[in-house]
């Protein structure tokens, strides 16, 4: 029958079967453009586990939060978060740097937008030049930025949240942007 849900129980464990892909799909569903797809790259297509759950859908963070807090104390997660934070400047401070790099907004605590910026003066040719280095660097295994969008213009994201990031680690990937960006400008 259409709607009906099977739901199987094993002590404490529940499974639920949905029929109507449709229904479900639209119970989690948001689409921020952090999350949209690319077409190739990481996750260049479906199916997105994020909206097949209840982790970017519904608010029930707070029981992992709390189980996290207790496991390992909130000193040291407050100085993890501190440490992604400083981590987040080094990046912001190597992109500052390069004239060919630009940030696209404030760099508040653990998330940097920019793009590579070869001083071209079109906008679009920009965002497809910026959309193919995310998906080459994702390609590459390099890192996992994602791609958004920062007062109409499309920008590399990079949210700083891994605690054993280190500097050599942005180092490289400030350089594999570099790279993708000239290899990309240079065949326009």
């Amino acid at each position: 029958m259409p709607g009906k849900r099977i739901v199987v129980s094993h002590r404490r464990s529940i499974c639920v079967l949905v029929r109507d892909r449709e229904a479900h799909r639209g119970a989690f569903q948001i689409a921020p453009s952090y999350l949209s797809s690319q077409g190739r790259g990481v996750a260049p297509r479906g199916p997105e586990f994020a909206a097949l759950g209840i982790d970017l859908a519904r608010n029930f963070k707070a029981l992992k939060v709390w189980f996290s807090l207790k496991t390992h104390s909130t000193l040291k997660y407050g100085r993890l978060i501190e440490q992604n934070i400083e981590q987040t400047r080094y990046l912001s401070s190597l992109i500052k740097r390069n004239p060919r790099l630009q940030l696209l907004a404030p760099v508040e605590l653990n998330v940097v937008c920019f793009r590579y910026n070869p001083r071209l003066s079109d906008e679009s040719n920009l965002d497809r030049m910026n959309e193919e280095i995310l998906i080459r660097i994702q390609e590459s295994g390099v890192a996992v930025p994602s791609g958004t969008r920062v007062s109409g213009r499309f920008a590399i994201r990079v949210a700083v949240t891994n605690h054993r990031s280190t500097r050599a680690d942005f180092r490289l990937f400030v350089n594999h942007v570099l790279k993708l960006g000239s290899d990309l400008h240079s065949s326009l």
